[in-house]
């Protein structure tokens, strides 16, 4: 799904219609897919009822269209007009045609007729406003909505576009606002609707097809995205039948200390959940008897220690054991001591110009010199998270250090290290935010949260739609960033990875949250067994 701004969409629908694709056809097909909605949760028509509230712009005539599809398909449709339609409105004589219902809010003294059709109706069409509303709402139309929003039992509400009375750039929402069900877009998302409060107000976010082409020059330079099931199910890496360890990658995983022993075994189990072929643990030495038994998948490599931290001389170690990684992970629960940070940034500094050492032995060390001048170890793709982003941000010119293809995954309070900025200013806007510094710094950006936000250095840009307190935990970013890694490893390039395990990690939470019965209980490790099942869900709608 794309995301665009009020703006360009209208821009974007002037060109459809001097194009060819006229209004009207694209309120045709609006109002298809809105009706379609409706069918597919409710079926056809059987004493089933639908009332639109029906406004004087386009998501008015959306609305009756719907209706009358609906009419013909059997449901008792009934429009109430909150706004004045045009003389001879044809879209208001198709539904009377169709054998609906219509009534003028001047004619209902009261909103008696309003209440009785609210009271006998299964589904509620809210096509009042746009997306141009500007906020206060005028006091005629903030009562209606407001009696509407109190209506008890409220139908089942399907906003047209977008709830009246939400600003749509700003993300604003008028108190008075009908909170909805399910909110069906045209065409795009649009900006403010994935930006609080208003992303509380959307229930479940639907896009209808209104017919545009993708030769439109406006359309196809849209290069920001609302990320689906859909789109995760086409960037899955496939898992043919003669596969083996190696056709899925390796990823190194380096984390921990004696602080943080989970954070290993939480970020390397989820890189082998999410289909890693091999995954090697790299930690302080002192770690390896407690979490050797919980994963014994792993494959180890004891890194030198200062009191059960990484130590500055692993290094060395590291870059002599990176044969056949794919991708390398550092950060989760290192501890911010000085000699892990030495640790990284030797790491950084000394990868591409590390000699690969030979194992075998009797090479004379001439020839061994000479070999080994053309041929030096580089680092794989990385991902960055936790204590490694802030240690990372103690290292001068740090950007420059980087691999590549490399993601960092910040949290706000990550993001202010790294930037200087404070977390307010992060939270304002944390789509811009995200894209100017993952061009800044070229590499990937995720800045988790609720609604993360994935970034790349060309100016791409997603945003997951989803926010569950079910991830407000310790430990979940150790998930996220072991999922990131674990599909970096089998190839998914630096971007679509990143995406792709942003959102695997949001339905993760949701589907542990479901489990347990709770998101207070939801735990870091209920978050982890929960990838198998969405990965299974992706493929059973295939």
């Amino acid at each position: 799904m794309k995301l665009v701004t009020v703006a360009e969409m209208r821009a974007i629908e002037q060109e459809a219609n001097a194009q060819g694709i006229t209004y009207e056809r694209m309120m045709e097909n609006a109002g298809h897919g809105v009706a379609q909605v409706v069918l597919t949760r409710f079926g056809e028509g059987g004493g089933q009822s639908v009332i639109g509230l029906v406004g004087s712009g386009n998501n008015g005539g959306d609305t009756l269209v719907a209706l009358a599809e609906l009419a013909h398909s059997g449901w008792q449709a009934r429009c109430y007009i909150v706004r004045p339609r045009p003389e001879g409105d044809s879209l208001v004589q198709r539904l009377v045609h169709a054998g609906g219902e219509v009534m003028d809010i001047e004619r209902d003294k009261g909103l008696k007729k309003l209440d009785a059709w609210l009271g006998a109706s299964d589904v509620l069409l809210d096509g009042i406003l746009g997306t141009g509303v500007q906020l206060p709402l005028k006091p005629e139309l903030a009562r209606l909505l407001g009696h509407v929003k109190n209506f008890r039992p409220l139908p089942f509400v399907v906003a047209v576009d977008c709830p009246s009375g939400m600003d749509c750039d700003s993300g604003e929402v008028a108190e008075e606002t009908i909170p909805a069900n399910v909110t069906v877009c045209m065409a795009a998302v649009k900006m403010g609707m994935l930006r609080f409060p208003a992303f509380e107000w959307l229930g479940q976010l639907e896009v209808a097809d209104i017919g545009l082409s993708d030769s439109l020059k406006r359309w196809k330079e849209i290069n920001l995205e609302v990320v689906t099931g859909d789109r995760v199910r086409g960037l899955l890496p496939k898992r043919p039948g003669d596969a083996h360890k190696g056709t899925f990658g390796t990823a190194m995983v380096i984390a921990g200390s004696v602080n943080y022993t989970g954070a290993a075994y939480l970020a390397a189990k989820a890189a082998y959940r999410v289909g890693a072929g091999l995954v090697r643990v790299a930690l302080p030495g002192p770690l390896h008897t407690v979490l050797a038994g919980q994963l014994p998948e792993a494959t180890w490599l004891l890194l030198p220690h200062e009191l059960g931290v990484i130590a500055r001389d692993g290094c060395d170690l590291v870059l002599e054991n990176l044969e056949r990684v794919t991708a390398l992970l550092l950060g989760p629960g290192w501890g911010l001591e000085e000699t892990t940070r030495e640790f990284l940034s030797n790491l950084l500094s000394l990868a591409g110009n590390y000699p690969i050492r030979s194992t075998i032995g009797f090479v004379s060390k001439a020839k061994e010199e000479k070999k080994q001048e053309s041929k030096r170890r580089k680092l794989p793709p990385l991902v960055i998270d936790a204590d490694g982003l802030k240690l990372l941000s103690r290292i001068p010119d740090w950007d420059k250090l980087l691999p590549e293809g490399s993601i960092l995954t910040p949290h706000p309070g990550e993001m202010g290290v790294l930037t200087g900025m404070g977390v307010p200013e992060i939270q304002k806007d944390r789509l811009t935010l995200a894209r100017r510094y993952a061009e800044q710094w070229k590499q990937v950006v995720v800045l988790k949260g609720a609604l993360s936000v994935v970034a790349a250095p060309d100016g791409r840009a997603a945003v997951i739609p989803i926010a569950t307190p079910a991830l407000a935990r310790a430990g979940t970013g150790d998930v996220l960033s072991g999922i990131v890694v674990g599909l970096l490893a089998q190839g998914v390039p630096a971007y679509e990875a990143a995406l792709t395990g942003a959102w695997l990690h949001a339905q993760a939470g949701l589907a542990a949250s479901d489990w347990v019965g709770h998101p207070a209980s939801v735990l870091a490790g209920d978050v982890l067994e929960a990838i198998a099942d969405v990965l299974q869900s992706l493929e059973s709608k295939e």
